[in-house]
């Protein structure tokens, strides 16, 4: 169990990290003249991708770090009694 969810924060993490940084990089593509520019309906979706993005990036996949940080140490602490 420890391993399954050390194995599944480890890769919401980095999926997490990496959506996040995606959407933000297309709004700033779109917003460089590319596929409409700015005002265009490109650019509202990509600004909708963006509002979600935000928090994949600054919140969500710090905070699994922080989970796996705490499955490690539950498990250092609880070993003696499982053994």
């Amino acid at each position: 169990m420890l391993m399954f969810a050390t194995v599944s924060g480890i890769l919401m993490a980095l999926f997490l990290n990496t959506a996040g940084g995606a959407w933000d990089n297309a709004k700033k593509y779109i917003e460089t003249g590319v596929l409409g520019g700015k005002g265009s309906d490109s650019h509202k979706a990509a600004i909708t991708g963006d509002t979600v993005g935000d928090p994949f990036k600054d919140t969500a996949g710090p905070s699994l770090h922080v989970l796996i940080k705490m499955l490690a140490t539950i498990t250092l602490v609880m070993a003696p009694v499982f053994l």
